[in-house]
């Protein structure tokens, strides 16, 4: 290792911060040996936090239907091969109730900007799922809505709000997304979800068309200063209806390289090892808790309907029941050394 990469690595470890600059040094220049010693250093910062537990997450995908046009994605909004579908309020807590009995404590909501899921209806869901499932801490993931409607979520009881950046440049995001869409207004919504009160988590994707390291460093950047309390990324994979249909995917060594970097960042935060890590690599998602994540999200949605949530291709894990991919999931960790806990998962403050 160079002197100036052990350099860059030790004041990280020890400040948690770098200039955009050498954020950017740091992903052109890594090596082999480099990542090994950030991952090493996060596994270290992790456990001695989260110690070897992996927190697990229910995730029910409750529509695949989105107002919106993102280019990237596979249940865009002019999409010609989505079979579209939407969870009734009744069946998603139906997938709750299993997942309680299941042990899972977390329940994630996620869905395309779909107009059907009003406040009250959301605010009567979130409500059925507390009484139904005590204890037990519902994380939404239903993209942009106004300050307002995000105040009577969590006044309703929703916990967590999960909406990824996508990329913290603005000139990169308006490349990624219709003109509709803005980043001013993504960057509201994150900020809005903060001073409401929720534990707010942001991501990115790694390897988007026209992502540079220059645009890398600006997420880093971000995390720094934003602090997140769930940081969720992975690799860009393409999906064939798209205008990006031909784009190559993301790397595992690139998203498990930040994934290092990010827990030396903000060593608290919680980081999932994706089921996009997990599609790209058949040990995707071991490699990243090895990096230093700490969360997975086995699929609590009903097996009908998985298929059909398609934003990249080849997606994982959609024709198992919930049982089997939690055991799965579980077998996996502990191939490697950690255990699966299925607790609310809370984020530590330290």
């Amino acid at each position: 290792m160079t002197p100036e990469m052990q350099h860059l690595i030790d004041s990280l470890s020890e400040n948690h911060t770098l200039t955009l600059a050498q954020y950017a040094a740091l992903i052109d220049h890594r090596t082999p040996e480099t990542a090994a010693e950030l991952a090493r250093r996060a596994v270290a910062v992790r456990q001695s936090i989260y110690g070897r537990d992996v927190y697990v997450r229910g995730l029910i995908e409750i529509s695949n239907i989105c107002k919106n046009d993102c280019l990237y994605c596979g249940i865009r909004r002019s999409s010609r091969t989505c079979r579209r579908y939407r969870l009734t309020p009744e069946e998603i807590l139906d997938c709750a109730k299993e997942g309680y009995a299941l042990g899972f404590r977390t329940f994630v909501l996620q869905g395309g900007e779909d107009g059907y899921y009003t406040d009250p209806l959301l605010c009567a869901l979130i409500g059925d799922i507390k009484a139904a499932c005590p204890g037990c801490a519902v994380t939404l993931s239903l993209g942009e809505r106004s300050r307002e409607s995000y105040q009577r979520l969590f006044d309703a009881g929703a916990d967590r709000y999960l909406l990824r950046h996508e990329t913290a440049d603005p000139a990169h995001y308006a490349a990624l997304h219709p003109q509709s869409m803005s980043f001013h207004n993504r960057m509201r919504c994150l900020y809005d979800l903060r001073e409401i009160g929720y534990q707010v988590g942001c991501g990115f994707m790694v390897g988007s068309p026209g992502q540079l390291s220059a645009q890398l460093a600006q997420d880093l950047k971000f995390i720094e200063t934003f602090r997140p309390d769930m940081c969720g990324i992975g690799p860009f994979v393409p999906h064939h209806d798209t205008p990006f249909g031909d784009k190559p995917a993301g790397t595992v060594e690139l998203t498990c390289f930040l994934l290092s970097v990010i827990r030396l960042i903000h060593p608290p935060v919680l980081l999932p090892a994706t089921t996009a890590l997990g599609t790209i690599h058949p040990t995707g998602r071991e490699w990243g808790i090895l990096a230093g994540a700490n969360v997975v999200m086995p699929n609590l949605s009903p097996v009908a309907v998985r298929g059909d949530y398609q934003l990249y291709d080849n997606k994982i894990c959609t024709g198992e029941e919930s049982a089997q991919c939690r055991g799965c999931l579980e077998r996996r960790m502990e191939s490697i050394g950690y255990r699966v806990v299925t607790h609310r998962g809370d984020v530590k403050r330290i």
